[in-house]
């Protein structure tokens, strides 16, 4: 079966993205089809409030209903034909235990997110026939539970300051990475900031 073919299929399951799985599918890319369609998912609110153990301690995106920027995220489709497998797949990825992968159905039914992401991913849903369900990574907020101070553009500047070595280049080439259609107002901000732009970790 072709990519295209496998595009129009049936009881398709997406997978989105708005953050390094678009340019660092790692062990997804046998398990995917079709490329990304970026900014073409739901808009999701996500912001980089969240230290990630997998990146380093970098800060990395996720999904804040609270404080998140809306932002286009991107998908693509999954090649397995039964969710339970392509949740596996994702969590896999993301070195995260499978209740941390967002899911959503078409008939509406959703588990390990928010009600309002829910809704918003199942309306988005279903303006796609050939899907049957979407999947995400939904890995909580810990800026707060890891630093002791809230989320905020001067505390997250303050963070990455203290960052060094691996894994301060670990956190430049994630956020400069992100895919265009993430322009949230931690990304804004750092793009004026004389510290950070003195940076380049490229490869």
């Amino acid at each position: 079966m072709t990519a295209i073919e496998e595009q129009g299929r049936e009881g398709g399951i997406a997978i989105l993205a708005y953050g390094s799985l678009v340019w660092d599918e790692e062990c997804l890319a046998p398990h995917i089809t079709g490329g990304w369609r970026l900014g073409e998912g739901p808009r999701l609110p996500v912001e980089f409030c969240r230290i990630s153990p997998k990146r380093q301690q970098a800060l990395v995106l996720t999904i804040d209903a609270a404080q998140g920027h809306e932002v286009a995220t991107s998908f693509t489709l999954s090649r397995r034909r039964e969710l339970a497998a392509a949740v596996s797949d994702l969590a896999r990825r993301e070195r995260c235990d499978e209740r941390f992968i967002g899911i959503c159905r078409r008939d509406g039914s959703h588990a390990n997110t928010d009600p309002a992401i829910a809704e918003r991913v199942h309306a988005w849903l279903l303006t796609r026939p050939q899907l049957d369900a979407t999947i995400w990574a939904a890995l909580p907020v810990n800026f707060h539970a890891e630093t002791g101070q809230p989320f905020n553009l001067a505390n997250a500047v303050s963070y990455l300051r203290r960052l060094a070595g691996a894994a301060l280049a670990e956190a430049w080439r994630y956020i400069t990475y992100a895919p265009r259609e993430t322009d949230t107002p931690l990304r804004r901000h750092l793009t004026t900031d004389a510290w950070w732009r003195s940076l380049d970790f490229r490869d």
